[in-house]
């Protein structure tokens, strides 16, 4: 028979703790709350995506935008109107094929994005405060082996 330890209150079994996926779950739910915490509002999360995204690559449709921030098209919809309403970034149609859409950041896009830079890097701070520069180089590189792999 094993023998069995008292565990420390609120300590998930062992058997969960030894799952990367159980950790990396429970890392992200920690990471979400942290950055949720230090926004502004709640859609900033996906309107700093859209920026971000906007920022680095120029003008590019609204599908692609979509597909490479792994978003729901439907679900991006309404953040797009409401940021070109708020003036962060302007819709116009696609030179090459007048049915899509091109969006662009504008400069109180910018502007913005900065803003959330800034939220979103406090957040992180927070996050890997426990961690040196090195660790958290040594755990964005393994997140980026392991977010490039192809689905199991």
């Amino acid at each position: 028979m094993t023998e069995r330890t008292e565990p420390t209150p609120g300590t998930p079994p062992a058997r969960l703790r030894r799952l990367t996926s159980w950790l990396l779950h429970h890392a992200a739910a920690r990471a979400n709350r942290i950055v949720t915490r230090h926004l502004d509002r709640p859609a900033d999360r996906m309107r700093y995506a859209i920026l971000a995204a906007l920022d680095e690559f120029g003008g590019i449709s609204q599908a692609e935008l979509c597909r490479r921030l792994g978003i729901d098209r439907g679900d991006a919809v309404d953040t797009l109107n409401g940021m070109e309403a708020e003036g962060l970034l302007r819709r116009e149609p696609d030179p090459t094929d007048r049915r899509r859409n091109v969006v662009h950041v504008t400069a109180a896009g910018t502007a913005r994005m900065r803003e959330l830079d800034a939220l979103v890097d406090a957040a992180q701070d927070e996050l890997l405060s426990g961690f040196t520069p090195a660790e958290r180089a040594r755990i964005n590189r393994l997140l980026h082996r392991l977010a490039d792999l192809p689905p199991g």
